[in-house]
């Protein structure tokens, strides 16, 4: 972006320069050579006026009288009476010439060297290149300047939606004073904010379906196993062929859930946790050291979760920031292994979650200091989204729990370019 911006204003020099150079060039040189032209015009026809005066009043023609006007390269020629005098060098080849007429029908001609006009043009040549070059130089660092400008929020724009579609959904306040890249980054904050509701809608009614859907055939199990007891041979009979039918409705849709969650992690890949949790820890440790708090990270080395790094780093920092808005003292990023499973947790030293807002507090809405209540619902949403789930694990003091399923042995294979390019 940055080289197409840079080569359009240069071209754009250039074309200028061409454009006004040339005519500037050309009209300088025809300004120099008329101004030469006209002063030679203007000393001939001094020389021929003096010689009028002299043949007026009948006097010999003298060419002494007028030698005070003749240059001195110059050279005059006087015609009159069949008579032709010369005085002066010569002017060499292609000299510039003025001829006039005086009384008699006598002419004069005089003559100068063309070398010092010739000069003069390369001289005014020369300034008018120079001209061009200085304006060519400022219009290259002009568009340099332009272009750095221009490509930095570009690309931020670019890294910002590449963001978004990645499933980080966190609003970005950074504007850059251009209208057109102001009104995008507008919109993106604003299709941030509606897919994460989205996705918080899409985990709650997969949940509130899931939950109705257990509970019903759960009751309906109930009852066809209490009729598969029943003492009429045929009912018994037909109890049990329906309860095999409520099983095999509850088998799909278990299968119809894990693959709407495999669907939704689609973007999950093996991540090792050291390297990813220390460089999200590395984005928040300035605003942790501005409360005069400290950010610790204890993750063991070759750890790997299955997740999606930009949701991870969503969830995580939302994590943080509620740390920082909520909590006291250190705050201390960890992570462990267990069966079939990764537990990251975030926890600090504060006073923890009062008991009443314990129970509420992935709820939409839902916040105990005066926040909007997003955040902690965004995250579960985005940890649900990787197939894990999000948890409050103690209240006193707050630790939040982020449990990622660990990646199958298939997947891990030829990911430890991955891990080792990974900065720490």
């Amino acid at each position: 972006m940055r080289r197409r911006i840079l080569r359009a204003i240069l071209l754009a020099v250039a074309v200028t320069g061409i454009v006004l150079g040339l005519p500037l060039g050309y009209s300088a040189l025809t300004l120099v050579e008329d101004t030469a032209q006209g002063t030679l015009n203007q000393q001939a026809q001094q020389i021929a006026t003096a010689l009028d005066d002299q043949l007026a009043k009948q006097e010999p023609l003298s060419i002494e009288g007028v030698r005070v006007a003749i240059p001195a390269d110059g050279r005059l020629t006087v015609i009159s009476g069949g008579t032709t005098k010369v005085t002066g060098p010569s002017p060499g080849n292609d000299p510039l010439t003025a001829d006039l007429s005086i009384a008699q029908q006598g002419t004069v001609r005089l003559e100068i060297p063309s070398g010092p006009m010739h000069t003069q043009q390369a001289q005014v040549a020369g300034l008018v290149l120079l001209l061009l070059a200085v304006s060519v130089g400022t219009g290259t660092i002009v568009a340099l300047v332009t272009a750095q400008t221009l490509a930095r929020p570009l690309g931020h724009v670019a890294a910002r939606a590449s963001r978004l579609g990645a499933g980080d959904f966190r609003a970005d306040g950074q504007r850059y004073n251009i209208q057109e890249l102001d009104a995008v980054s507008e919109a993106l904050d604003t299709s941030a904010t509606a897919l994460a509701r989205l996705v918080q809608r899409e985990r709650e009614l997969v949940g509130d379906v899931s939950h109705q859907l257990r509970s019903r055939l759960t009751a309906l199990q109930l009852r066809l196993e209490a009729l598969a007891e029943h003492p009429e041979p045929d009912t018994a009979a037909e109890a049990r062929a329906a309860l095999e039918q409520a099983e095999r409705l509850a088998a799909v849709l278990d299968e119809l859930l894990a693959a709407a969650r495999a669907a939704r992690a689609v973007g999950a890949e093996p991540l090792e946790l050291r390297p990813a949790l220390t460089l999200i820890a590395e984005e928040w440790r300035e605003q942790v050291r501005s409360q005069g708090r400290a950010l610790r990270v204890r993750v063991p080395d070759g750890l790997l979760a299955r997740a999606t790094p930009a949701r991870l780093r969503e969830a995580i920092g939302v994590l943080l920031d509620n740390a920082l808005r909520h909590g006291e003292g250190s705050v201390v990023v960890s992570a462990r292994s267990e069966e079939g499973t990764v537990v990251v947790e975030v926890s600090d030293g504060g006073a923890g979650v009062p008991d009443d807002l314990a129970a509420h507090i992935f709820e939409r809405g839902v916040s105990g200091g005066g926040s909007t209540g997003v955040g902690l619902a965004l995250a579960r949403a985005l940890v649900d989204a990787d197939g894990g789930r999000l948890e409050l694990s103690t209240a006193r003091p707050a630790t939040f729990a982020v449990f990622l399923p660990k990646p199958k042995a298939q997947d891990v294979v030829g990911i430890s370019w991955k891990t080792q390019s990974t900065p720490r």
